[in-house]
């Protein structure tokens, strides 16, 4: 039997599903973050690791992955020379298709017919396909980018309660349930800062949405901004001809409530998620 399996890497965990021909699924597996900037090798090991537990999971020998078509969504493949370099890394697979996270997303979200999709998670990313054509908007990486994701939000947030800590604006339980994590000690956010990855900000954006939903003055002003920043992004994708559009992403649910009702309106339901899309891109045929 030949197998097909599906990876979705992000920046913030890497996801696998196996499946039969049929479309059966045997085994699913979830690692840590295995993006483009992690660096060629431990994106490898990341992969090959993922794809060895969800054999696993599925009670299959590892053998089994030479029989095997596998599709890659990899977040940040899009850098120049990434995509060669990944295509060129010795994965013990039959077959190999490579995309973009953002790519995989669209093909599940619409079951490969044209659509767009607008992730909003760590990071965000609109892509579009429409016909042979493909089109990305945004996606160029913290902090210059990403605008109205997770990330985004939580950079926003540690800048008012940096501010509120040195007296520049007035404190507010975000801020102070931020600051409380550092006991109130500007050294010790400094600290974090040096350190902090994407994934690390993006873990605040929960906590900025639900002191935003207590109508907490500066949590609100936040996500009133990222909204502004998703608004576009979706006239945007319209804009360049996108048939129908759909929100992805672990923050765009928390998001969505807060549109416009005519925004909120033109949008669709995805109908399969990105590993769906990965399978898609592996070979599998719909059914």
């Amino acid at each position: 039997m030949k197998y097909f399996l599906g990876i979705d890497a992000g920046g913030s965990r890497c996801r696998a599903r196996l499946v039969t021909p049929d479309g059966v699924i045997v085994g699913a597996a979830e690692a840590g973050p295995a993006n483009a900037r992690v660096g060629l090798g431990k994106l490898k090991d990341t992969l090959i690791a993922v794809a060895s537990d969800a054999f696993a999971a599925g009670g299959l020998d590892q053998s089994e992955m030479a029989k095997t078509n596998a599709g890659m969504g990899i977040a940040g493949i899009s850098r120049a020379g990434m995509r060669e370099a990944v295509m060129d890394l010795p994965l013990p697979f039959a077959k190999v298709a490579i995309e973009t996270d953002a790519a995989i997303a669209n093909l599940g979200a619409h079951g490969g017919e044209d659509g767009a999709i607008l992730i909003l998670g760590t990071g965000s990313i609109g892509f579009i396909k429409v016909g042979d054509k493909s089109i990305t908007i945004g996606g160029y990486g913290f902090p210059i980018s990403d605008e109205g994701s997770g990330a985004a939000l939580g950079l926003s947030a540690m800048r008012h309660a940096l501010r509120a800590l040195d007296g520049r604006t007035k404190p507010t339980p975000l801020s102070t349930a931020i600051t409380d994590q550092f006991s109130h000690s500007t050294a010790q956010a400094i600290a974090w800062m040096d350190k902090g990855t994407p994934r690390d900000y993006a873990a605040m954006a929960p906590m900025v949405m639900d002191y935003a939903e207590k109508d907490d003055e500066i949590a609100r002003s936040i996500v009133e901004d990222a909204v502004k920043h998703v608004e576009r992004f979706i006239e945007t994708i319209f804009s360049k001809g996108a048939p129908r559009c759909a929100l992805a992403g672990g923050l765009a649910p928390r998001l969505k409530p807060w549109l416009r009702d005519r925004t909120a309106a033109s949008l669709c339901e995805a109908t399969g998620d990105p590993l769906e899309g990965a399978l898609i891109l592996a070979g599998l045929e719909k059914t």
